[in-house]
């Protein structure tokens, strides 16, 4: 019995590593992403982010604006780990994966403690079993990376303490859907050197956007996540522009971008760092650096200190927006990941 349990989990590990070797290839220029982990957009190419973004809109197209009943993901289930707690992750998932036919579970620290009662290796084999894929709310970015090396299904990274990818893909899909393109576009981030910034660098020149950043002195950006950005930077003909000063980062910017200073985890220091960003408010004077069409970003929850009421409440915020589309980016990303779906709109201009 023991070697048959070995061979099985072999068996289920080479379908996994065998899906992933599938995503280097392209058929009629669509990503091959079945079976893929999502840990980090720096591991997606330019193509896997544009595929993504563009089956989000096409599932918001037909099921949102047509009215279309599509069930793609009936008879999965999705194992839901959330060591943090969330408005956006948690409704987006379940509301998206339920509407496609599949069933959500929905884990705390109450019904599942990572690597406390049970080992991380142990869970990743036990959830394989039962799920057909993971999406994990947690602290360290190494046990989701644990959890995707142990695990036979797609893991899913619905935030750590270093990435929160699928944030920003609703973030591309909300500027996708006000400019009609994506290709030009300069992002100007104002605030804590975070999970959202680093996504960000990740990503947006692989998209074919400039970026400039701001942040405090002390609260830079990790600086292998700084070295990498200035590779992609390089490679896709972009530019990277990083600064202390935020109204040298908002110079010529179409999108202002900004976060929590204090995030989950850092409440004993927010006193200091709300002295510390101090000046690092988005308000419209901010705005008049920017560029005329300039639009605000922020992934919520938002505090007055971060960004004033005029920006946030006024038609230049895409804020409520960016919230909604975290389903339908969510959605193309399980889509993606565990079918063979292939989108039926016209490809977006990015």
């Amino acid at each position: 019995m023991l070697i048959y349990l070995r061979n099985v989990y072999k068996a289920a590990t080479l379908r996994k590593n065998m899906s992933i070797v599938r995503y280097f290839s392209l058929s009629n220029n669509h990503a091959q992403l079945k079976g893929r982990d999502l840990l980090t957009l720096k591991n997606y190419t330019s193509e896997e982010i544009k595929y993504l973004l563009w089956v989000s809109a096409d599932l918001k197209c037909r099921i949102k604006q047509k009215g279309e009943y599509m069930p793609l993901l009936q008879g999965k289930s999705l194992a839901m780990i959330f060591e943090k707690r969330s408005t956006r992750t948690r409704l987006s998932t379940e509301t998206g994966f339920a509407l496609l036919g599949g069933h959500p579970c929905f884990l705390t620290t109450q019904d599942i403690h990572l690597g406390v009662n049970e080992s991380l290796k142990d869970t990743a084999r036990v959830l394989s079993g039962m799920t057909d894929a993971v999406l994990a709310r947690v602290y360290k970015q190494s046990d989701l990376d644990l959890l995707a090396k142990e695990a036979t299904i797609p893991i899913v990274n619905g935030l750590s303490d270093s990435y929160h990818p699928i944030q920003i893909l609703a973030d591309y899909l909300t500027l996708q859907e006000h400019f009609g393109h994506l290709n030009g576009l300069t992002l100007s981030w104002i605030g804590d050197g975070n999970n959202i910034l680093h996504s960000i660098m990740l990503s947006a020149a692989k998209c074919g956007m400039h970026l400039r950043v701001a942040t405090p002195k002390g609260y830079e950006a990790d600086s292998s996540v700084t070295a990498a950005a200035e590779q992609f930077a390089k490679e896709f003909g972009t530019k990277l522009f990083i600064t202390n000063d935020p109204l040298e980062a908002a110079n010529g910017a179409n999108v202002l971008i900004t976060d929590t200073w204090v995030s989950m985890g850092q409440e004993a220091e927010k006193k200091k760092r709300v002295k510390d960003f101090k000046g690092y408010q988005i308000t419209m004077k901010t705005g008049k650096v920017a560029s005329p069409d300039w639009v605000f970003l922020h992934c919520l929850p938002r505090k007055p200190e971060e960004v004033d009421d005029e920006v946030f409440y006024s038609p230049k915020s895409l804020a409520f927006q960016e919230a909604e589309n975290r389903k339908w980016t969510i959605m193309g990303v399980m889509v993606s990941v565990l079918t063979d779906y292939s989108p039926q709109i016209p490809k977006p201009s990015v």
